[in-house]
């Protein structure tokens, strides 16, 4: 239906320029037969060819631009050369020169207050114009009527009436789109004062045509035929008033109507934003906050609007975003920002709505440390396994042995007893005891590797020479013939004098069971405060690999030495450390705190 509508448009809109065509032509035509008769007629040439220019096909450019020129310079000749004939021909000189004005002026419009429709100047210039013609050509109407030699006489030629007239009708279908079949179109009451006010403006012309027609008739006299007219002329009145009054209460009866649903849509869109369990915020193209609803209130702790938007996410996007209150803490939300736009596609506004995931926030935290204590129980679950496993594979070999040792001799010592020689058996019950020391010893490690596990070895610290710890570890180690010592005799640390002996003896076996003689032992007073004692062996060294892990825990066939050196070191308060021995072997240093002098 629309694109009918459309088409039939487009159809009128070119039967109407066709038209204004024609009126050109005839206009120039005019001119052209009365061109030497008194007054404005030449006027009508130039005046007849501009309208011809602007009812001529539009185009693009600069051909356009002189079409359009041309037509309005003809049109300000037309208007000159009426305004020249004002004081000879004053009515057809005013009518010429407002015609003129109207053609020149075609496309020009004002705007108007408020917006709405522009206002087309050439529209009061062509009605000028149109009256002083109508009003030249009516008296000639009733010349018949009149006895001979009494007639009214003309204010202006009748030619040059029409042919203003003709030019006042082309002038106006030439832009049919801006004229009477624009306003067609239009509805409201502005729409219908518009279409009524041609027809109001010709009663009085019909009346007079009427009252002409009926004055040509041998039968009517004048006054019967005015009188007929003008009751003619004031029943259309009557009727076009009665029809613009009724079309303005239905305007207004219409217009009450819409104000009532759109007061209803407004009520309905308000109830619903407020009712909505998400906050959310309203805001225009320059993200000012135009309305916010009660959640959002009740989120934020603001009872009026904020003088000025809060953070917000870029538009089309969301995500968890921190909202501040109007006590100055933060709660954490799910924002999403929209954008609102018109009937052209251009961004009037914006919506920001706001969830509340405070709790959900709570839940993922607990859930992320309950994950995280899960992690940590699994991690010494993960260790106390190890630790099992490496205390398994220990005792089935570091213990296994001595006590497989144990057991074959004192098996042989039983059974062979009263054959063995006497050196034979001190020899056996020689094995037998170093290898019953080896395992009390490592029953010691192991009960001294429980008690760092569980954290409960203290230190007692107080001042002990380090000559003397150390001369004693290594009375009690075998095979100790190749150990050079140098440690001054007054140098003391302040230590646990247990756990110090505990750390040389580990230190010297780990150094004769892997190394090489000769095992030098020095000690030395550093210059922070400190005392720093090296057991270094003449072997090959450890190998790289081991490197990481050599303070650990377990080391197949180190035993249980220098994890235990390690944590009775810490617990002094001291470091250990390895170093590469040169040329070769290897340097265990170890740091503690020194006693004071005077001890």
């Amino acid at each position: 239906m629309g694109v009918f509508v459309h088409i039939a448009a487009h159809d009128v809109g070119r039967l109407s320029r066709l038209t204004a065509g024609c009126a050109g032509a005839t206009v120039a035509v005019f001119g052209a037969l009365h061109m030497f008769h008194p007054g404005p007629a030449p006027a009508l040439i130039p005046a007849g060819v501009a309208l011809l220019l602007q009812v001529a096909p539009a185009t693009d450019g600069r051909a356009g631009r002189l079409r359009a020129g041309a037509a309005a310079l003809l049109a300000l000749v037309a208007a000159g050369v009426g305004a020249a004939n004002l004081g000879s021909h004053p009515a057809s000189g005013v009518a010429t020169a407002l015609s003129g004005l109207a053609l020149a002026c075609l496309d020009l419009r004002v705007p108007r207050r408020g917006g709405g429709i522009a206002f087309r100047v050439a529209d009061p210039l062509l009605l000028g114009a149109a009256i002083i013609a109508l009003v030249a050509l009516v008296p000639r109407l009733f010349d018949a009527t009149f006895p001979p030699g009494q007639a009214p006489a003309s204010v202006m030629p009748a030619y040059l009436a029409g042919a203003l007239l003709c030019l006042a009708v082309g002038t106006i279908l030439a832009r049919p789109e801006t004229g009477p079949l624009h306003t067609l179109e239009e509805s409201g009451p502005r729409a219908a004062v518009r279409r009524l006010a041609p027809a109001l403006i010709a009663a009085p012309v019909v009346a007079a045509l009427v009252s002409a027609f009926a004055a040509q008739t041998p039968e009517s006299r004048p006054v019967a035929a005015v009188s007929t007219g003008v009751i003619l002329a004031a029943l259309a009145l009557l009727a076009l008033l009665a029809y613009l009054v009724r079309t303005l209460d239905t305007a207004d009866q219409r217009q009450r109507h819409l104000v009532a649903e759109l007061e209803e849509r407004q009520d309905f869109a308000q109830t619903l934003l407020q009712s909505m369990n998400e906050a959310v915020m309203v805001l225009d193209a320059n993200y000012r906050v135009i309305d916010v609803n009660r959640r959002w209130r009740e989120l934020t702790g603001h009872d009026d609007l904020p003088a000025e938007s809060p953070p917000l996410p870029p538009p089309g996007t969301g995500g968890d975003w921190i909202l501040p209150r109007a006590d100055g803490t933060d709660v954490p939300v799910l924002a999403t920002m929209a954008a609102i736009p018109d009937a052209a596609g251009a961004t009037r506004g914006y919506v920001a709505t706001y969830i509340d995931i405070a709790e959900r926030k709570q839940a993922e935290e607990a859930l992320t440390e309950h994950a995280a204590e899960l992690e940590r129980g699994n991690a010494d679950l993960a260790a106390a396994l190890a630790f099992k496993n490496d205390l398994t594979s220990m005792l089935t070999h570091d213990v296994a042995q001595p006590i497989s040792s144990i057991a074959s001799l004192a098996e042989l010592l039983c059974a062979d007893w009263a054959d063995l020689p006497d050196d034979i058996r001190l020899e056996l019950a020689t094995k037998i005891d170093k290898n019953t020391r080896r395992l009390i010893k490592m029953m010691n490690d192991l009960q001294l590797l429980f008690r760092l596990d569980t954290g409960t070895v203290t230190a007692r610290r107080v001042p002990v020479p380090l000559l003397e710890v150390v001369e004693a570890a290594c009375g009690t180690a075998i095979g100790t013939g190749d150990v050079e010592i140098a440690i001054d005799e007054e140098l003391a640390a302040l230590a646990d004098r247990g756990h110090l002996t505990v750390v040389v003896e580990n230190l010297l076996k780990n150094a004769l069971g892997h190394g090489a003689p000769p095992i030098h032992i020095r000690a030395e007073r550093g210059g922070d405060g400190t005392v720093r004692l090296a057991v270094q062996d003449s072997g090959a060294g450890i190998p790289e690999d081991l490197l990481p892990n050599l303070f650990g825990r377990f080391i197949r066939g180190a035993g249980l030495g220098l994890f235990i050196v390690r944590h009775l070191v810490e617990a002094n308060g001291g470091s250990v450390r390895y170093e590469h021995a040169e040329p070769r072997g290897a340097r265990l240093l170890v740091t503690l705190e020194a006693a004071p002098s005077s001890a």
